[in-house]
């Protein structure tokens, strides 16, 4: 077993993977910006190595910097998290070259799996049915040409990373150019790759994944579904363990498709298979995450199982010990996300101080968080803070603990996503698991709308007022705070209730 290992990654899931280490007795080295100076992972880590400049490119993408704080520091084995390097094969790659064992799966899986195009092909080749698209990577030519083929709306798509990024979806052929410059230029400064590829657009689906682990000695295992169709912007808001739409005949047949393809790829490591599943109840194959997933909690409130722990035993050449027929799903898990933007303005990005903060807990309730008062939120990252896990016996119960830690839940100074997920568990929709990617736009929408006209109207009574009072001031009037009929009193009091309520 390792005895220190270097985590190449920042914020919640930095917090995550040291919180294990401490439990396996490994020590830990975190790197970080110049941004992330005073992060949380950066204090919790047992020490803690500068790699650069706050821009992405110049610090958690720089393998040379990292491998250079690797080797200086006396770690062994680097893990990558999620984002940013996990997904890359020459990382994986040269992690080997370099000695250090890499965390995730090997660079020729990575190569195969990690990348949807290659991911694709292999499905194909297995028989398991995929999305219509392309199963290659894309010149800005080919790109145009194949959305054409297929037949608008199709999403052009990033064929490294995920996360929602490097995708966009394109309804109007003469959007198909700028579209396709903004997902390569996205795809390329969150992942170090430009390639592109296209596929048919899917409409109002459900997202369902299936977790699964391999290790180097051929043993392969599928740890059931994550409902994940509440996204805004193709990004993944509120996960589930397991799917309300999933009944154990698909979980089956979802699980063994997964497994096929993992060994197929020759897989090795924890990693996601990602499939659409439409309204007349078909399965298709979208893509594999070669790495750790975001929403991995809800599967470890599940089944019991530490992921983290699993990945690290796995790197340094443990068999598994888990078999498929040993493994259960107990109750309902669910995760929200809280991420560091103004969800009744289009979830725009919110950075800033956190001036309060208080944190859920009790009964079933699980917070895995990167942020502390007093912490500044920095503008050059993902705005994900923390994530807010509730478990319950089943569903209902899972629904009614997470309206509790939501309720509990208090982040000052900046705006979050917490209303939004507060609305959410309140939903009927939501509450029948009536779900789909669509769900933000057809639910949540006209919401935002009437939250924005209100805050709207609440800034131009204020403005008015505050015209007035100036005004009525610079004139030699009194305040109507000073005039004495009682009538005056009367209704200066009732204007401010109403400003209060609004």
């Amino acid at each position: 077993m390792f005895e220190k290992i270097l985590i190449a990654n920042r914020g919640e899931i930095a917090v995550r993977i040291i919180r294990a280490c401490r439990e396996m007795e490994i020590r830990t080295v975190a790197v970080f910006s110049e941004a992330d100076r005073a992060s949380l992972h950066v204090r919790y880590a047992d020490e803690a190595h500068c790699i650069g400049p706050a821009p992405a490119a110049k610090s958690y993408l720089n393998m040379g910097a990292i491998l250079e704080v690797a080797a200086r520091s006396g770690a062994r084995a680097i893990h990558p998290g999620y984002g940013f390097l996990a997904e890359n094969p020459a990382f994986a790659a040269v992690c080997a070259e370099e000695g250090f064992a890499f965390i995730g799966p090997p660079a020729a899986a990575i190569q195969k799996l990690g990348s949807k195009t290659s991911a694709r092909q292999l499905a194909v080749a297995a028989g398991v049915p995929v999305v219509p698209g392309a199963t290659q990577d894309l010149t800005d030519e080919e790109a145009r040409e194949a959305a054409l083929q297929f037949g608008l709306p199709v999403l052009i798509k990033a064929a490294a990373g995920g996360g929602g990024k490097g995708m966009r979806v394109v309804a109007d052929a003469a959007d198909l150019a700028p579209a396709i410059r903004a997902a390569r230029s996205e795809a390329q400064s969150s992942f170090g790759d430009p390639a592109i590829y296209v596929e048919k657009y899917l409409t109002a689906p459900r997202h369902v994944e299936m977790q699964i682990l391999a290790d180097a000695h051929g043993h392969v295992v599928y740890l059931g579904e994550r409902e994940c169709s509440v996204q805004r912007r193709h990004q993944k808001v509120i996960e589930e363990a397991p799917s309300p739409a999933v009944a154990p005949e698909l979980r089956g047949r979802i699980g063994e498709a997964a497994v096929a393809l993992a060994r197929a790829g020759g897989y090795v490591n924890a990693g996601t298979m990602e499939f659409l599943l439409d309204r007349e109840g078909n399965v298709y194959f979208l893509e594999m995450n070669s790495r750790l997933q975001v929403e991995h909690p809800v599967t470890e409130m599940v089944t019991g199982i530490d992921l983290v722990k699993e990945q690290i035993r796995i790197a340094a050449g443990e068999p598994l010990r888990l078999r498929q027929e040993d493994l259960r799903i107990q109750g309902h898990a669910i995760e929200c996300r809280i991420y560091a933007e103004d969800p009744f303005q289009n979830f725009i990005p919110s950075p800033g101080v956190i001036r309060g903060l208080r944190e859920p807990g009790g009964p079933g309730v699980r917070v895995e968080s990167g942020v502390y008062q007093g912490y500044e939120v920095p503008v050059f990252y993902d705005p994900l803070i923390s994530k807010i896990v509730a478990w319950g016996r089943d569903r209902a119960e899972a629904v009614e603990r997470m309206r509790r830690a939501l309720a509990e839940t208090v982040v000052k100074g900046i705006k979050t996503t917490v209303p939004f997920h507060r609305w959410v568990m309140a939903d009927p929709a939501y509450m029948r698991g009536q779900i789909d990617t669509s769900f933000i736009d057809t639910h949540f929408a006209r919401r935002a709308e009437e939250e924005g006209s209100r805050d709207r109207d609440v800034a131009l009574i204020a403005a008015a007022l505050r015209l007035y009072l100036n005004e009525t001031a610079g004139a030699g009037v009194a305040r109507p705070e000073a005039v004495p009929s009682r009538e005056s009193a009367w209704r200066i009091a009732a204007r401010r209730d109403a400003l209060r309520r609004l």
